[in-house]
């Protein structure tokens, strides 16, 4: 296993050092993404493959009388995450466990907003997963993507041969999968570093969902 597979789970030593890098690293690019993201002070959020907890911390301060869920299917990430936002865990504020977004622990409608920080690129049944987080989102909830690559570089493809199991989609890909998953009315926006792209959509019988995907330029 090369260091960079710690980038689609971490594990053991190389995979803490991984976490680590990853919650500075992408910091930049979630800063960034953030702004299109206003959710209610006192929202429920879930970040779905919450990596090292960095996002989760933002997402709390945006949150102030809100709650933030993560989950993570690999035990290293979970025990940072943890770590990072100890206090609010003990405040009651957060709960980071380790599960898969191919069976999300949560009953139908409980969140406000779900987000996915950098990790979409390893979800092996991209429809079925995005179905998931549609499940628990409530009606009029927000579904916020944020990635650094998507597939308009040729620096994308090199990330593809370097990590096993890893797919870069593009804006036209993930439209198709959301699509599935019950997404519509996509709009798209763009500023001079890549493309912020902005998805609605409605559930069927229900009030409108929104979703926001975020494709910054840079390497992963």
């Amino acid at each position: 296993m090369s260091f960079f597979e710690n980038t689609r789970k971490p594990v053991g030593l190389g995979g803490k050092i991984m976490v680590a890098m990853m919650n500075f690293g992408h910091s930049a690019m979630a800063a960034w993404g953030l702004q299109f993201l206003q959710p209610a002070p006192d929202a429920m959020v879930l970040d779905c493959g919450c990596g090292g907890g960095a996002n989760i911390k933002t997402l709390l301060k945006l949150c102030p009388k809100g709650r933030v869920q993560g989950i993570d299917y690999s035990a290293v990430s979970v025990e940072k995450a943890r770590k990072v936002n100890a206090r609010a865990i003990a405040a009651g504020r957060c709960n980071v466990q380790q599960a898969s977004v191919t069976e999300l622990p949560f009953e139908a409608e409980q969140f406000d907003v779900a987000t996915a920080f950098e990790t979409v690129y390893f979800w092996p049944e991209l429809a079925q997963n995005f179905r998931e987080v549609y499940r628990v989102l409530k009606p009029g909830g927000i579904f916020f993507i944020c990635n650094e690559a998507n597939g308009e570089t040729a620096k994308d493809d090199k990330w593809t041969q370097i990590i096993n199991g890893m797919t870069i989609y593009t804006d036209t890909a993930l439209k198709a999968y959301l699509e599935q998953a019950g997404f519509c009315r996509i709009k798209s926006h763009k500023n001079k570093k890549g493309v912020a792209v902005r998805y609605s959509a409605e559930m069927r019988g229900k009030k409108s969902h929104e979703h926001f995907c975020i494709h910054p330029t840079g390497s992963v």
